[in-house]
């Protein structure tokens, strides 16, 4: 490993304007930096080849934990305190000793994850908690990508990756400009679009199992309002999750956990067949 290049942090109020400006994990220019924080989405990105760092801000506690897991550190990076980054990330975020300044990741198309068996399609799910947690557990499960819109819907953003724990840097997050288009080209592709819905006429188990697919392509909208009419249509099939206890209904990103999983069994059924 080369001999990292060490900066002294700026003496002085960290708000200068000389000091980065920190990023909005609500409105974000496109083609602007993406500020990654927190180890878990910070270690994932530096393993990553494809992320590229314009520059790193990390405490020696950091440096040397990553060092010691053979995570590889950037070629230049500086050494800071603590409280130097704090000015770099939203207020409460907790950056655990590490802040990354980068470039987006580059997207591929619906057509480059056709290889895949299962995909996530959010139709305007907004809470980037719930997307990052969706993008967490779509990664544990073996899903090809998470599809959701351009509008109404998170970018890619620290919080994002943050809540994904990693798992952003794994799991293609493709954001489409008309999601009922996105579907038909999904379904043209041989997915099959099942949309979660509290009123479908079967429960999903029972639902891929009669569909007996190959491919998946699972819907899910947004808290309370749930998938939207034209989305709705658009399903090959409505199926819901019949709960057994008390509560009958879930937040959606525990909703997509439990979906997936049955989608994952139903899917590695049809390859033991």
């Amino acid at each position: 490993m080369s001999k990292p290049f060490y900066k002294k942090p700026h003496k002085g109020d960290r708000k200068s304007r000389s000091a980065p400006k920190t990023q909005s994990d609500k409105f974000r220019d496109m083609e602007g930096p993406v500020w990654l924080y927190g180890y878990h989405a910070c270690e994932a990105a530096l393993r990553n080849s494809k992320r590229q760092i314009r520059q790193a801000s990390i405490t020696k506690n950091m440096a040397d934990r990553l060092q010691a897991e053979s995570v590889p550190l950037p070629q230049e990076w500086t050494e800071v305190r603590p409280r130097d980054l704090d000015g770099l990330v939203e207020r409460d975020a907790v950056h655990q000793g590490i802040v990354l300044e980068t470039e987006p990741l580059d997207q591929p198309t619906l057509e480059e994850v056709r290889h895949h068996d299962l995909v996530v399609v959010l139709d305007q799910v907004t809470d980037p908690h719930n997307v990052g947690a969706i993008i967490r557990s779509a990664c544990a499960l073996g899903a090809g990508a998470v599809v959701t819109t351009l509008r109404n819907a998170p970018h890619e953003t620290g919080l994002l990756a943050k809540t994904a724990s990693g798992a952003f840097e794994h799991v293609p997050y493709i954001q489409v400009t008309n999601l009922a288009r996105a579907v038909e080209e999904m379904q043209a592709l041989q997915f099959s679009a099942i949309g979660l819905d509290s009123e479908g006429p079967m429960d999903l188990l029972e639902t891929t199992k009669r569909q007996n697919a190959s491919k998946i392509a699972l819907l899910l909208g947004a808290e309370g309002r749930g998938l939207r009419r034209l989305t709705r249509d658009l399903c090959d099939d409505l199926a819901r999750l019949d709960m057994p206890g008390p509560i009958k209904s879930l937040n959606v990103s525990n909703a997509a956990a439990l979906s997936l999983f049955v989608c994952r069994q139903s899917l590695n059924g049809q390859k033991s067949d």
